[in-house]
């Protein structure tokens, strides 16, 4: 793996407040042309909304609607890019969107897949075509009357590993990352700005200094204002929930649906971990803590009732097997529905009393984060000059150096490498980890050599790899974001694996062997 021994400087270049996919991507951006960056996340990496969505690169079909065409063509030109860049976890997906007598006219969605398959400079991915839902595969699940449908491309991404292979890039490169690490305060002091940390996991305090401060925190923006930078009566962004429901496998065609409903919402139903089934998104404003976003009855409900309308074997709250839910940090450009709500980003640059600069990030998508980061690295170069060029948008992620066909190929070639791996294992392996696969297995010539067994199949080596590299210290950090084995694994399984990461990750040093480039 690439090391990069550098030294801690006594003042950094960027401090950036939140672990998402924003605040990850910035400082993966920076470190990469020169800058030297420290990052703070208060809880796990993507452990806020970057882990809540509905887990697609796209373009955003139904934002066309709002008139939203910058964003649009800038996430449409960003898919192929990301695919190029993280093809383990970042795979094409085709989406059948069947016509539904009542709602949008069949002239008005094949006009906005026109011009989906036109304004974003689609080279890879196949264009739209109309489907036969009477003899196509796509139509056996569904209920007889839907007759006709569109299928078009866009990707799927695993996001939360997406937030952290984009950490250990920036580690990599040398950024400094600490999670479990709250920012207490930030003041400017003549021009540069003094912040307070708090180590959750040892209590420990101490101040870091920078030049530049990105306030990356997601749900969360608005409260780095108030009460880390002492700002009062802020409201700057509109908290909108997003919940989703997993349920068992309900139809075996790799292709993923896309359903109208009749309030104008949409949701997706998309094949999930080989044996599930995802179904979401809701939109609902949200008042509450971020920290105790929840799926409601009534969004459940919900749910069941839009999937019931298409699938002949209606979808319930016994099919569930999880759920989970996303607050989306969106910035108020003051619509009046959820749904309308604006999902571009919006960059606020200030100036503190002394002169220190900041900027505060409202709103984005997974799949604009490259953008929004080469923007927010515009304003850096005007506050502290210019280092080094845009370079992320041919840059693969850790583990993503192969063609963006080859998965198979890749998994054949560990499959011959470690013989005593089945091809399930080795698929899965190559689909979180890439080429870093073999860091995991090392020296391994036999399931032995692998470790403890925690069930299925994950073993002593990924949980120590995910302690050492991933920043991991829980069973829920490996279990529901690095690996989605919560899935399947009991509760006994379960219990064990976090019994386990908690005492291996008290054994590491955080820092040395998470962030600052000592990888």
């Amino acid at each position: 793996m690439p090391s990069f021994e550098t030294a801690s400087p006594a003042i950094f270049d960027v401090f950036v407040v939140g672990g998402g996919i924003n605040g990850c991507g910035i400082a993966r951006d920076a470190v990469g042309r020169g800058y030297s960056v420290f990052l703070a996340e208060m809880n796990d990496l993507a452990s806020g909304t970057s882990s809540g969505s509905t887990k697609l690169i796209h373009g955003g079909l139904r934002y066309l609607e709002h008139y939203e065409f910058r964003l649009v063509r800038e996430a449409l030109m960003e898919r192929e890019v990301l695919w190029l860049n993280a093809p383990h976890i970042v795979w094409p997906m085709r989406f059948v969107l069947p016509l539904h007598k009542g709602l949008r006219p069949a002239w008005l969605i094949r006009l906005g897949l026109f011009i989906y398959d036109h304004i974003g400079g689609r080279k890879r991915l196949p264009k739209t075509r109309t489907l036969d839902m009477r003899t196509d595969p796509a139509g056996d699940p569904l209920k007889a009357s839907y007759r006709r449908a569109f299928e078009y491309s866009d990707c799927w991404v695993n996001d939360a590993r997406f937030v952290v292979l984009n950490a250990r890039d920036a580690a990599d490169r040398g950024a400094e990352v600490r999670v479990r690490t709250r920012v207490l305060s930030a003041e400017d002091e003549n021009g540069i700005w003094k912040i307070r940390i708090k180590n959750l996991l040892t209590g420990e305090s101490e101040t870091v200094h920078a030049r530049y401060l990105v306030n990356a925190a997601g749900p969360w923006v608005d409260h780095v204002i108030s009460g880390v930078l002492g700002q009062n009566d802020v409201h700057n962004v509109r908290l909108v929930k997003g919940s989703h429901i997993v349920i068992d496998r309900k139809f075996d065609d790799p292709r993923a649906y896309f359903f109208q409903n009749a309030d104008g919402r949409i949701i997706f139903a998309i094949p999930y971990e080989e044996d599930f089934t995802l179904i979401g998104t809701t939109d609902q404003d949200y008042d509450g803590d971020p920290r105790d976003v929840a799926i409601s009855d009534d969004e459940i409900d919900y749910l069941c009732a839009a999937a019931s309308e298409y699938f002949t074997e209606p979808v319930t709250r016994k099919d569930m097997v999880w759920t989970y839910s996303g607050v989306r940090p969106l910035f108020d450009d003051g619509a009046s529905k959820a749904q309308e709500a604006t999902r571009d980003y919006v960059l606020k640059s200030e100036t503190a009393k002394d002169g220190a600069p900041m900027v505060h990030v409202f709103g984005g998508k997974i799949t604009t984060y490259r953008k929004l980061a080469e923007s927010v690295l515009e304003k850096i170069g005007e506050a502290l000059g210019d280092k080094g060029v845009s370079w992320t948008h041919a840059a693969t992620l850790p583990g993503g150096d192969f063609p963006c066909d080859g998965y198979e190929a890749q998994v054949e070639s560990l499959m011959r490498d470690y013989a005593f791996l089945d091809r399930h294992h080795a698929a899965r392996l190559v689909r979180l980890y890439g080429l870093r696969a073999r860091d995991l297995l090392g020296e391994a010539r036999s399931m032995a050599d692998l470790g403890k067994h925690f069930g299925l199949d994950l073993y002593e080596a990924e949980l120590r790899y995910l302690a050492t590299y991933e920043w991991a210290v829980s069973g829920e950090d490996v279990l529901w974001r690095r690996t989605k084995r919560g899935l399947r694994l009991s509760q006994g399984e379960a219990a064990a694996v976090d019994t386990f990461m908690r005492k291996v990750s008290g054994m590491h040093n955080q820092a040395e062997n998470a962030g600052g480039g000592h990888a």
